[in-house]
């Protein structure tokens, strides 16, 4: 046998292991989210991850989703966010989830109405050694103002 189908099956295991290893991680993020345990990000996103959609103000780093989580599940504390499909490469991860929440809170400067959500939206995640990198992503928060009885104006 030649050495070289060895380091192939060499490479291809590090790879399913750098996979793995980024699913894991954006599991633990959500998981974070779900349940607010949200000083996990620390160990979960870069200092420097670049967020290509950011929220209104948010701060760089895990800090910045820190803080939007914090406010998030303010205005809907029994927040939950559900993976419906998810696909990976070994630095990128691409899923479609649902948002589910009742408002109990401000959500952007809209009082509580005691209303129940459920939007979808898309993220797709970039990673380096185990930690989100760079993010893209959009949810339907059109939806959301329109379901807690936002008049929507053209």
């Amino acid at each position: 046998m030649s050495a070289l189908p060895l380091i192939v099956d060499c490479q291809n295991n590090l790879t399913t292991m750098s996979k793995q290893a980024n699913i894991e991680a954006q599991t633990k993020f959500g998981e974070a989210v779900n349940t607010g345990n949200l000083e996990v990000m620390n160990d979960l996103v870069a200092s420097d991850a670049i967020e290509n959609d950011p929220a209104p103000g948010q701060a760089k780093g895990p800090q910045g989703y820190i803080d939007f989580f914090t406010k998030l599940r303010a205005a809907f504390p029994d927040l939950k966010l559900e993976v419906e499909q998810l696909v990976a490469d070994d630095d990128n991860i691409a899923f479609a989830y649902t948002m589910t929440g009742t408002h109990k809170g401000d959500f952007n400067g809209i009082p509580a109405t005691g209303k129940s959500v459920k939007a979808r939206g898309l993220q797709i995640s970039r990673f380096e050694d185990g930690k989100m990198v760079e993010r893209w992503g959009s949810s339907d928060e059109l939806g959301i103002l329109k379901q807690i009885g936002v008049e929507i104006k053209a």
